[in-house]
This record gives structure tokens, sequence and C-alpha cells, in this order.
């Protein structure tokens, strides 16, 4: 079989990769910079270097293709941040039609059930919709939780003012977790079957924990005992993503995520299915290696 995956070599799409290549699939690998084709090449795909931004590149790295993997790079060089996600997923579209590729998987999210209002999950809300006017093709919807990784983002904050928070919640609030290699681990199932039908969504998700838990298991594994979480408003969240050197059409739509999970809306859907994790990467192993990062 023949795959074409987005996402260069980031912390998903490489071991995805890896899994197919060892099955002894082709696999071709998306990525906007040339530097990233040796990585590519060392693990037996083959690099198509262009930009998701030029429907024509993406149309011809999709030729041929039995299924492709949908992700849209997040970015920080754009005034207009869905509209950067939505030029992205019309590009998708166009080059499955042109090409006629019949699976799809696409990583997506929780939250993409609100449409619109969850920050930068809306581009990939709009992504699914438009996956969803397509005839002839099956379409697997992948929507992970809340990424571990994403607390990488806090050691500076831990450092330097000896406390973990957002505008997520207080310490009370839940938070649906998952971990990348969790994430790859479902997709390659699927791929490698291609036994999914029409359109359907999967939730992925490792653990779910309070976020004073979360502060408390982190905070233990880096010899910060007893680290606190505190709540931020959503404007002292704002000021510290800026300072930080965010750029603010980012910041904002990070806020608003941040709100929509204290509000309850991005995880509703979630709850209201009756989903449970079922990932095998749990908060205190995920805190090992935020124990190495934090120490780097």
């Amino acid at each position: 079989m023949k795959y074409v995956l987005t996402g260069s070599t980031g912390n998903i799409t490489k071991p995805l990769a890896a899994t197919l290549l060892a099955a002894g699939h082709e696999v071709t690998i998306i990525t906007s910079s040339p530097s990233r084709k040796e990585a590519i090449e060392s693990l037996g795909a083959k690099a198509a270097i262009g930009s998701l931004l030029e429907a024509s590149f993406v149309t011809d790295a999709f030729s041929g293709a039995d299924a492709v993997y949908l992700m849209i790079p997040p970015t920080f060089a754009v005034s207009d941040w869905l509209g950067y996600q939505k030029q992205i997923g019309e590009n998708f579209v166009t080059a499955i039609k042109e090409s006629g590729v019949k699976y799809v998987v696409q990583l997506s999210s929780i939250g993409a059930h609100m449409g619109q209002g969850a920050g930068p999950i809306d581009g990939l809300a709009y992504l699914e919709k438009r996956l969803e006017t397509m005839d002839g093709i099956n379409v697997l919807k992948l929507r992970p939780s809340y990424f571990y990784t994403n607390f990488y983002n806090s050691i500076n904050l831990i450092k330097h003012a000896g406390i973990l928070g957002s505008n997520m919640g207080n310490g009370d609030q839940q938070l649906v977790l998952t971990h990348p290699n969790d994430i790859a681990a479902v997709a390659v199932k699927y791929l490698v079957a291609l036994d999914f039908k029409a359109q359907s969504v999967v939730y992925i998700s490792s653990d779910i924990r309070s976020l004073s838990e979360i502060a408390k298991v982190l905070g233990d594994a880096i010899g910060r005992l007893d680290l606190p979480w505190i709540g931020f408003s959503d404007a002292d969240a704002l000021q510290g993503m800026r300072q930080s050197g965010l750029p603010e059409v980012n910041a904002k739509e990070y806020v608003q995520m941040g709100k929509s999970i204290r509000e309850g809306l991005i995880q509703e859907d979630y709850f209201n299915s009756n989903e449970q994790p079922q990932g095998t990467i749990k908060l205190e192993d995920f805190a090992k290696e935020f124990a190495q990062a934090y120490n780097s």
C-alpha cells in the first residue's frame, strides 16, 4: 500500500511512518523544510518537499496514494490563523478530489464538535465539515484530547514563578489528556486495516486528571513538591502569553481554547459520549518525560 503523510517528522507522523514502513508499506512524508529531507529518507520514506498552501503541490504529492493522513501544522507566522487553516483544508479537499484518494485519516481534535468557539480547533472542525461534503471517500476523524506535551510550554513558568497554571480552570477542573504515541498507535491501526467506511469519529485519550493532580504529579517528578495549580483569568493568560513572545493572533486563540475548556464546552461531547481513556501512557509515565525536558 502507498501512504502519504503530512506532519513532517513531528511527534505523531514520525512513529506513524516508522510503523507503516516496518510493515512493508510505501510511505511519502510531506514537509515544508528541505532540512528534514535527510531525516525522512533515513526512516526509509520518500520526502515530498513543498508548501501545503500550494494546492498543485499537495495534489501531486497525493497522486497514486491508497490513503492519506492529514494534519494542519500550527503556525506562528500568519495574521489570520483560521484563514490559514481553511486554505490548507481547501487544498486537501482539492487534492483528494483530483488524485482519487479513497481513504483519509484526519488529525482533528476534541472540541471539533463545536464548530466554532474552540480557538485553534475551529480550523480542524472546518476541515471535518468539508470532508463530510465529499462523496466516494472514507474518512476517519481522529479527535485526540489535550496533549501532555503542551505542558512543556509551562517549564519557564514553573522555573521562574514556581507555579503551574492557565485559564483552563481551577484545580478541580478535569482535563482529558493524551500522548502523541497513543495517537500514532490508533492512526496506524486504522491506516493499515483501512476498514473504516463513509464518515466516522474516534476519540483518543490516555488519562483524565484534575488540574491540581497534574501539577502535583509533574511537580513531584521534577522535585518541586506541592507545585500549585493556579487558575488564571483570560486577561492574565493573554498577557502572560504575549510576554512570553507568542504572537497576539495565536495567544488570543489559545486563550479562547482555555476558556472553552473551563466552561465545559470542548470536552462536552467526549463526556456525553461516555468515552474512556484507551491509551497506555498515563500521567505518571509522561511525568518522567517532562522531568527530562525540565532538567535538560
